[in-house]
């Protein structure tokens, strides 16, 4: 009981006591959770209409893209350069597919599987013709193919033991028809979409009898002009001119994406003297050892630094670099030249032929590979099959005894030439080049047999075998060494924009600017592997005023140095960035009602030509509502002359129109209906012009959508 009223005493106390435990206790989970929100958020790369797409999504879906990219063109690999082009595509699709869905969702517009059912068995949307599923003879798409494969498919995946290349190929196979699927499902509902905005656009009778009347009545009319031009004295612009013309056409510098000004300065190091004299002298060395009786070209040419490897497949001359293309019918089979410099491509050169041949530029043949447990099981099934052929035995009949189509097919020089081929690829060139049309033979490649019929060869052409050494004249780490230092020096002696655009001149180097980068491009002053530095200028710690660190940048022969002189995260262009234009516009506005108030008086085009710096009067003929006049006087597009001219009257003098160009006065002298009869076929032409302007009009629908979708993208921060 005691220690009852002990407790009783200090209650309160212990109420506060385990309340800021409780605190505690909140506290510490609201970090956990702002914590793992800050983690979410550094994650997202981008967001429509309030829905986040995150980093691992992103991937996910730029790798299956990549995916089908590498298994309809069969390359292994795609450079930086392709793989952000890439990015930007699975972004756009993802956006649009995502503003669309939106769209359609409120309008109850769906694909139902019935429907995609129908479009695969009619066959006839143009991406399935872009799939291996087509009829061999007419090229289109089968669906008997399709529903073979997924048995296959299926089959394939459950039973165990399969070899790993054939899983491979299937699941790359059937990843490739869903990626399809999932297109055409897409493509069909943004068709629907667009139907639907299309049919807001039916004419109605005075629209579409205004539209004929605009078409075909013609106007001839005496103009005269007073250009822009004829002001000599300065128009005098206030801000408060300004700042009532950015509110006018500010709906002009809307936009979408955050926007960087920029200083910088990019050092392009070169090889020196002593770097030229080095490599020089190495390659006087190599061309020696090229000239050796039982030179190994393939070694020499590898150790050398040579871009371009030794390949003994003959080749084209417009498959060889084009500066030894332009010299390699002056070398004689056995002679060697080099080395020379080609100022071109800043590198030094060899070129020794070792051989030159005519072979065919493409060959048509079909083949049937053959595996087996042994090379003699191999032999005998191949031997096998010969006879069968030479007995007559229809080849493809053959190929599908052993799950082969033995389909007829062309090789090109170009599908080959400039690759890096393995033995047995070079081997299987060489027996398909020099083969006679007709025949059937065997070629051994590794543990398989190929069997060959070469059924046709076209253009035979000359084709040279070159041993190429083609080497940069690169920097030495010196050289790169002492650049770097030296712009270092410079960059912590002077700290400050304007300190390094005072000294950078004297110091031998440039500051280049740059107004209105958008953070969806990729890289800086158009130099490659410029990720760092463009992540530092747009992020939004960085501040106006500061100055970047040295970025080695290009193809590690750039040094860059950025200062951000400018940041804009709203919605619009600031008036500063916009600045120009405006004061353009509203000098152009002054000089207009300058130029009205001198015509204001004039009665007749002949005194308006009298007023200095106006343009001989000119005949202007066949003038139409629907179609800006052109001016070669004036060499400007007048849109809004046209359209004063269609109102006027004939004999009225219409004076003060404003234009691109200058004022305008004129006078209709002539008019007349090229189509006076809007008869039943006029209308229905006429409206056909306009429901495809309607079209037109319609496919800009994702702009407007994307205006309303709050989209933010933030890739800028990860690649």
């Amino acid at each position: 009981m005691a220690t009852l009223q002990k407790i009783r005493n200090r209650g309160a106390l212990l109420i506060l006591f385990v309340g800021l435990a409780l605190f505690a206790f909140i506290a510490e989970e609201g970090v956990r959770s702002l914590s793992s929100s800050r983690a979410e958020s550094h994650q997202r790369i981008g967001e429509v209409y309030g829905e986040s797409l995150n980093i691992q999504e992103f991937n996910d879906l730029v790798d299956e893209y990549v995916d089908v990219i590498k298994f309809s063109s069969g390359s292994d690999n795609l450079n930086e350069e392709q793989m952000q082009q890439v990015r930007d595509q699975v972004w756009n699709t993802y956006v649009q597919n995502q503003l669309l869905e939106h769209e359609a969702a409120e309008l109850g517009i769906t694909v139902t599987d019935a429907e995609m059912q129908n479009i695969i068995k009619n066959g006839q949307n143009p991406m399935l013709a872009q799939t291996p599923f087509r009829n061999q003879k007419t090229g289109a798409f089968d669906i008997e193919q399709l529903n073979q494969f997924l048995t296959q498919y299926k089959t394939v995946k459950d039973q165990p033991g399969q070899p790993a290349e054939v899983l491979s190929y299937y699941d790359q196979l059937y990843h490739y028809w869903k990626f399809v699927e999932k297109n055409i499902r897409q493509q069909t509902l943004a068709n629907k979409y667009q139907a639907l905005l299309t049919k807001t656009f039916i004419p109605n009778p005075v629209a579409t009898q205004n539209y004929f009347k605009g078409m075909s009545a013609e106007k001839d009319v005496l103009l005269a002009t007073l250009p822009y031009t004829s002001i000599k004295d300065e128009v005098k612009v206030e801000d408060q001119d300004l700042k009532t013309k950015y509110n006018e056409l500010k709906e002009l510098f809307r936009i979408s994406d955050p926007i960087r000004d920029i200083k910088y300065i990019d050092v392009a190091i070169t090889a020196s003297k002593a770097d030229r004299e080095e490599i020089n002298k190495e390659m006087l060395e190599i061309a020696e050892q090229m000239q050796a009786p039982d030179a190994d070209y393939a070694n020499i040419i590898r150790k050398s630094g040579s871009t371009i490897a030794y390949n003994a497949m003959p080749v084209r001359r417009n498959a060889l670099p084009v500066d030894i293309a332009a010299q390699i019918d002056s070398i004689a089979v056995g002679q060697q030249k080099g080395p020379f410099i080609s100022a071109s491509d800043n590198t030094q050169n060899i070129v020794r032929l070792l051989a030159k041949t005519s072979l065919p530029d493409s060959i048509q043949f079909r083949q049937i590979g053959v595996n087996a447990a042994t090379e003699a099981e191999a032999q005998k099934t191949a031997d096998s099959i010969m006879t069968a052929l030479n007995a007559g035995v229809p080849f493809d009949s053959i190929a599908r005894k052993y799950n082969q189509t033995g389909e007829e097919t062309w090789i090109t020089s170009a599908q080959y030439e400039g690759a890096v081929l393995d033995e047995n690829n070079q081997k299987f060139i060489k027996q398909l080049s020099t083969q006679a049309v007709g025949t059937t033979q065997q070629l051994k490649l590794g543990t398989t047999i190929a069997i060959l019929r070469v059924l046709d060869r076209k253009n035979i052409v000359d084709k040279y075998n070159v041993a190429i050494v083609k080497r940069p004249i690169d920097f030495s780490n010196e050289t790169f060494n002492k650049t770097f230092n030296d712009f270092s020096q410079f960059i912590a002696t002077y700290k400050t924009i304007e300190e390094i655009e005072a000294n950078a001149v004297k110091s031998g180097y440039m500051v280049q600017e740059r107004k209105g980068m958008f953070s969806t491009e990729h890289n800086v002053a158009n130099l490659p592997s410029t990720r760092e530095a463009f992540r530092w200028i747009f992020n939004n710690d960085t501040k106006v005023g500061e100055v970047s660190d040295i970025y080695t940048c290009g193809n590690n022969d750039h040094l860059l140095v950025v200062m951000l002189t400018g940041k804009n995260n709203e919605q619009y262009r600031t008036l500063e960035s916009v600045r120009d234009y405006l004061q353009s516009e509203i000098e152009r506005d002054k000089k207009a009602a300058m130029l009205q108030e001198k015509m204001e008086s004039c009665k007749d085009l002949a005194a308006i030509a009298k007023i200095q710096g106006a343009l001989p009067i000119d005949t202007i003929k066949h003038v139409t509502f629907n179609a800006p006049v052109f001016l070669q006087s004036a060499g400007s597009s007048e849109p809004a002359l046209s359209g004063a001219i269609a109102k006027a009257a004939k004999g009225q003098l219409v004076k003060g129109v404003k234009g691109n160009a200058g004022v305008f006065a004129f006078q209709v002298t002539g008019e007349e209906n090229t189509n006076a009869e809007f008869d039943d076929i006029s209308k229905q032409n006429t409206k056909v012009q306009v429901i495809n302007q309607g079209i037109r009009a319609s496919s800009r629908y994702i702009q407007e959508l994307m205006l309303k979708a709050n989209i933010k993208d933030n890739r800028y921060l990860f690649y």
